[in-house]
């Protein structure tokens, strides 16, 4: 039966590229925005939680991305910062999965980041910013797994002892209502950026409606509905933002961000299984249609472009949610542009279904795996020929576009390694060894369907703590590597405050410690993990404040490159089809592509 299953998980399904735009026809454009930034899918992982089979292995037996490499959830979230400190003077669009297990943890770390970049932004809610895993609501787990519906709420709880009340709360879980409520808060504390906007109620359901009174205000508009209850995953945030306008443009350019997330009634673990789950497929409901209707019929009575973008590609939008938006663009009398994450490969498509007009989708790369890339984005307008341009250059880059993978990772090692001076000759090494351990010492999915589906004990939850202990034994090790390879000044690792288990050794005598534990019977499995976790914890959050400009270098560098040793070591049937070839295929390293009428 699991063999059986395990087969339909991981099957290959054939790989077809999407049909691409073709060669640009010579045209007279216009420029009509300046470039904004545009990237998604950071997926910050909350590591040092109560261990789940799902958070250790189920579903990557058949989403190879979904557990990372160490280096990630401790180092990964530099890269964005990296990206945001890059490009200070232009305003960002992050298309979402800020998150990945979709815990307050994870949110706290990101929305620091957030408020450092400088710039006006905004984020579109992906399906991993509210549903555990992307995949999971509360009431699946609470029908289905555990009658409390705590997993979820346990698996946030990072690294705390069990009398830690500060880090113990019963809202440690992070829904779609929570992402929202808390986005909309912290913009509002930016009132330079939203003047007048106020924050919904942490409770109750909520409407909200705001228009920003300063007329070039990047978010120019924000439409949302929190609700509670079973219908949390049906709340949406929609945004409408107006692109800094370029010198001689003939008109504004405005992106509608949708909210692709309204997941509607979750489905149980055996849907779940067979791949229909909330968070795969994008829905937007008639609802957010009526409430963006607006902004799309002032633009087209103006004679101004609208751009959508949502975190699901459109291939994985819903049939009715496709429908929704074609009649919706069918007001508009100018060619159409689609932007789109979730996919972790990006791709330039051109879809033709449902409608004549063509609809230009430009999808953007992940900042978690490999290829690790952002796009920094404008357009440009030819009035006779009715032709929209998009300009999506391919960032980092380098003296030249990149065309291979390897130009693309040089440009990566030029801009961010380097900056750290000569890389130590065990840095790759150790980095490759790393990887590997960590992939070795996942679960099985045999492990994680009978975790799921018999009851709890801890003969069948040993196996569980065995992998978890390995994974916080490599993120232990990972931090005493940047110790090594960073100077004292800018790890300053000498300068963390240790727990008081630790004793009077400092943190390198204090790993050596829990590593050279033999814990015997289930229990003391429970409680070494639970220090070492703790230890991770206090180390990441200490991590997060060096500002040395060194070991940010130092830790985009580590994150970028783990997350490409990772993808080198996947086989080519079990990387979600970001093997080179097949981006290649659909147009990766295209740079521009324009699109017309007909």
């Amino acid at each position: 039966m699991f063999a059986g299953l395990a087969a339909l998980l991981v099957g290959c399904a054939g790989f077809v590229p999407q049909p691409g735009p073709a060669a640009d026809p010579p045209g007279r454009y216009v420029d009509l925005t300046l470039p904004f930034i545009a990237m998604g899918d950071t997926q910050e992982h909350e590591p040092t939680g109560y261990p789940m089979h799902d958070n250790d292995s189920a579903v990557d037996a058949y989403v190879e991305v979904a557990q990372r490499p160490p280096e990630q959830p401790l180092f990964g979230r530099r890269v964005l910062q990296w990206v945001l400190q890059a490009h200070r003077d232009e305003p960002f669009i992050h298309l979402g999965d800020v998150m990945d297990l979709s815990c307050r943890s994870e949110a706290q770390r990101m929305a620091r980041i957030f408020r450092d970049a400088g710039s006006p932004g905004a984020i579109l809610p992906g399906n991993h910013d509210g549903l555990m895993f992307g995949i999971y609501g509360y009431r699946i787990l609470d029908a289905v797994l555990d009658g409390d519906a705590q997993r979820w709420n346990h698996a946030c709880r990072r690294g705390a002892a069990p009398e830690d009340r500060r880090h113990k709360t019963e809202r440690e879980a992070f829904s779609k209502r929570d992402f929202i409520q808390v986005y909309i808060t912290q913009y509002a504390s930016l009132p330079q950026f939203v003047p007048g906007l106020k924050p919904p109620p942490e409770r109750g359901e909520h409407r909200l409606s705001w228009r920003n009174p300063d007329p070039g205000g990047f978010v120019s508009a924000i439409e949302a509905q929190v609700l509670d209850g079973y219908r949390y995953a049906d709340s949406f945030m929609a945004q409408r933002l107006k692109l800094p306008r370029a010198p001689g443009a003939t008109r504004d350019v405005y992106i509608v961000g949708l909210d692709t997330n309204q997941a509607g009634a979750l489905v149980g673990l055996w849907d779940t299984v067979m791949g229909r789950s909330p968070g795969s497929m994008g829905h937007v409901h008639p609802d957010q249609i009526a409430a963006v209707r607006p902004w799309v019929l002032q633009a087209a009575q103006k004679g101004d472009i609208v751009v959508f973008a949502g975190h699901h590609d459109w291939r994985s939008l819903g049939l009715p949610t496709r429908v929704l938006l074609r009649t919706l663009m069918s007001q508009l009398q100018h060619p159409l542009v689609y932007l789109s994450a979730h996919t972790h490969r990006s791709f330039w498509a051109e879809h033709r279904a449902l409608d004549r007009r063509p609809l230009l989708e430009l999808n953007v790369s992940s900042l978690s795996d490999w290829p690790v890339a952002y796009r920094r984005i404008s357009f440009a307008y030819d009035e006779t020929a009715r032709r929209l341009l998009v300009k999506g250059e391919l960032l980092p880059g380098g003296a030249r576009a990149a065309s291979s993978d390897a130009d693309l990772m040089a440009a990566w090692e030029a801009q961010a390694c380097k900056q750290i001076g000569p890389v130590p000759p065990s840095f790759l090494s150790f980095d490759r060894e790393m990887v590997m351990r960590q992939r070795q010492s996942r679960g099985s999915l045999v492990e994680w369907a009978l975790a799921a589906l018999g009851p709890v004990c801890p003969s069948c939850e040993m196996p569980l703590y065995n992998h978890a202990q390995a994974y916080q034994d490599d993120l232990l090790e990972a931090i005493s590597q940047l110790g090594a390879h960073l100077a004292g000044q800018d790890h300053r690792l000498h300068e963390a405050t240790l727990p008081a288990w630790c004793g009077d050794v400092d943190f390198l005598g204090c790993v050596k410690r829990l590593k050279a534990e033999q814990p015997q019977g289930f229990q003391a499995q429970v409680e070494l993990f639970r220090r070492k976790a703790q230890l991770v914890d206090i180390m990441s959050s200490h991590l997060d404040d060096l500002r040395a400009p060194e070991a940010g270098a130092y830790m985009t560098c580590r994150a970028v490159q783990a997350a490409k040793i990772d993808f080198d070591l996947t086989d080519d049937a079990h990387n979600n089809h970001r093997g080179e070839a097949k981006r290649q295929a659909e147009q990766f390293f295209r740079v521009e592509a324009s699109v017309g009428m007909e």
